[in-house]
């Protein structure tokens, strides 16, 4: 096992991932810029550097500055968490030249799946249903509306190198597209420095599942499957689980257990999917990392997914088999985004009171407390609250309450939101899409 690893994050994960290593028995060493010199991530670690840098991003950004962290703070390995380096294959690439284990998948692996393209040819060979779309890159409007003809209104333009949403353009018919794959290449080159776009088959009234992996390499078994339709901005906002029957898990489990071992994958990893409204799963997209919704697996599981990833990190085989994962009652996840619940416009500022709840089958994972400088530089998630239930119906009634008790008094949050679409009909009879909040604008009375 290692003895001392760095966490190459931040805010509420940084912390997460520090209690899983010292439950193991792992000295934690943190990195930090000015905004989070007092943060309580860095208060609780054994040692922490500053990387100091005016753009605040910079200081988790920097590759060769938290190479020289790592190995100043003589550490084995780096957990990234999730976001700023954590798909960053360049970063994986050079902490294996360094000797220092990234406690994730290979730079190779994480080079296929962060190439959308490849990916999707990668998971289509393993037997995974993909949407019908290109196999290689679109430059012209010409080859688009070729390929559209072909597979048949409306489809969609994503970034090869993308994710998040960025750059995606929904085309209904042939004369968007000139406008269309511009301003997706354009955007991909802007975020991504990678201007290669694909079209593929648009799920119309889809719905967005994933599936929790966990791999070694060799062997990959599930964790089961996630709901998460309930975004903005192409970004989740409240997810829950489970979702499907049984016989459904047991299908698309096998298919995303046997994508893990055809790419020889190491690590926590997520399948995403769209579901249409026939019940058929299209295949999205490979996160190589930890993601913030694991809380929702943790939960109804039992299983530390953070321990385990570090784990297999450190040489372990899988500890655990197939016909051991079960699953008891429902939980439910509420990302606390300090943003206008209308517009969804950040918030940042200090928090003058804050509480949150407690009580049987409440999990509140958050580095925030009374006097905390919420900053406006980095993501708006300012904590996840998980509430468990014998079943969906009773974990809703306790998510009511919990949010009723949670207060965060300096900046504007989302729980008005969460607590609209608790009583909302469709959420409570389970019609939900992906464009819910599209669909229920008037949630908040507005």
């Amino acid at each position: 096992m290692f003895h001392r690893v760095l966490v190459a994050n931040r805010g509420e994960i940084a912390l997460r991932i520090g209690r899983a290593l010292r439950s193991l028995g792992i000295e934690v060493c943190m990195i930090h810029g000015r905004e989070d010199r007092l943060s309580l991530p860095v208060r609780f670690a054994d040692d922490a550097r500053g990387i100091l840098r005016d753009n605040p991003l910079d200081s988790y950004l920097d590759i060769e500055a938290v190479i020289a962290a790592a190995k100043s703070m003589g550490v084995d390995a780096v957990h990234p968490g999730y976001g700023f380096l954590a798909e960053n294959a360049d970063f994986v690439r050079r902490l294996e030249e360094e000797g220092i284990t990234f406690i994730g998948p290979s730079s190779d692996v994480i080079r296929l799946l962060g190439d959308k393209i490849e990916a999707r040819k990668a998971m289509e060979a393993a037997g995974l249903p993909v949407a019908k779309g290109s196999s290689e890159p679109v430059s012209t409007s010409e080859e688009a509306i070729l390929l559209a003809e072909e597979i048949g209104y409306p489809v969609i333009i994503k970034a090869a190198a993308g994710g998040g949403g960025i750059g995606m353009q929904i085309v209904h018919e042939a004369g968007e597209f000139t406008s269309a794959l511009k301003l997706c290449q354009s955007r991909a080159r802007s975020a991504f420095g990678d201007d290669r776009v694909f079209v593929e088959k648009y799920i119309e009234g889809a719905q967005h599942v994933e599936f929790q992996v966990l791999a070694d390499g060799k062997r990959a078994i599930h964790f089961g499957e996630r709901f998460c339709s309930i975004q903005r901005r192409h970004q989740k906002l409240l997810e829950e689980g489970p979702w499907l029957t049984e016989e459904v898990r047991a299908d698309i489990g096998a298919k995303v257990c046997a994508g893990a071992e055809a790419v020889g994958y190491s690590g926590l990893a997520t399948f995403e999917f769209l579901r249409d409204a026939h019940g058929d799963f299209y295949f999205l997209e490979v996160n190589p990392r930890v993601q913030v919704e694991h809380t929702v697996t943790e939960t109804i599981t039992g299983h530390d997914l953070v321990e385990l990833g570090i784990r297999v990190a450190s040489g372990e085989a899988l500890p655990l088999n197939q016909n051991e994962i079960e699953f008891t009652g429902h939980a439910i996840q509420f990302r606390i985004n300090a943003e206008d619940p209308r517009t969804f416009i950040p918030s940042p500022g200090r928090l003058w009171e804050c509480h949150f709840p407690g009580g049987v089958g409440v999990r509140v994972d958050t580095h925030a407390h009374i006097g905390y400088d919420m900053p406006g530089c980095f993501d708006s998630l300012l904590a996840k609250v998980i509430v468990w239930g014998e079943d969906r119906d009773q974990a809703i009634r306790r998510s009511r309450a919990v949010l009723s008790e949670t207060i965060l008094d300096g900046v504007d949050t989302v729980v008005p939101l969460h607590r609209a679409i608790l009583d909302e009909r469709d959420f409570l009879d389970r019609r939900v899409t992906i464009r819910y909040l599209e669909e229920h604008p008037g949630l908040l009375g507005v």
